[in-house]
């Protein structure tokens, strides 16, 4: 399994095409191809949506909280984290369908099933994190407004960001 990540949204590269929703969609679908996915009933259903935001558009997805308040109010356990940095995951045959995850989630990006009784969210494509893929959304996305990371990765990049700025700063001083 690929070691716990998250998703990174670029919001500047976002070019809105939805193609990360598209992806998503198809990863959970039955079928696994585009073309059936469509004619199969229920159609599936993105776990990632996105949304105008004034000039720019930005995917939106669960952001896998490590103190998560749809786990913490989910009556039935359908919602669990097995692990720090790991994903929160759900079990529709746990799920009553009653809409606390949903109320509770600070992003707003937990929806209700196309049958309306038990709830959808995302969950980072984890069978594809088990055999060592990223999530469709991230893998689809062209400009690189979608990322999947490591942790590690992620600290990395800051720190060498961060002495990237450090250095631009000591040429302006001389």
């Amino acid at each position: 399994m690929t070691k716990p990540g998250m998703l990174v949204v670029r919001i500047e590269r976002c070019v809105g095409c939805g193609r990360c929703a598209l992806e998503c969609a198809v990863a959970h679908s039955r079928s696994k191809e585009l073309r059936q996915a469509m004619s199969e009933q229920p159609r599936p259903k993105a776990r990632v949506t996105v949304e105008a935001l004034g000039a720019y558009s930005a995917p939106l997805q669960c952001r896998h909280c490590e103190d998560a308040p749809c786990v913490a109010v989910c009556p039935s356990g359908a919602l669990k984290k097995d692990a720090p940095g790991f994903p929160v995951l759900f079990d529709r045959e746990l799920c009553i369908g009653c809409h606390q995850c949903v109320m509770a989630c600070p992003f707003g990006v937990i929806t209700m099933d196309r049958d309306g009784k038990h709830a959808l969210k995302c969950d980072l494509c984890i069978e594809r994190l088990k055999v060592g893929e990223q999530p469709a959304c991230a893998s689809a996305c062209h400009t690189g407004a979608l990322v999947f990371v490591t942790e590690e990765a992620l600290v990395k990049d800051k720190r060498k960001a961060a002495m990237r700025d450090y250095l631009v700063a000591i040429e302006k001083a001389q």
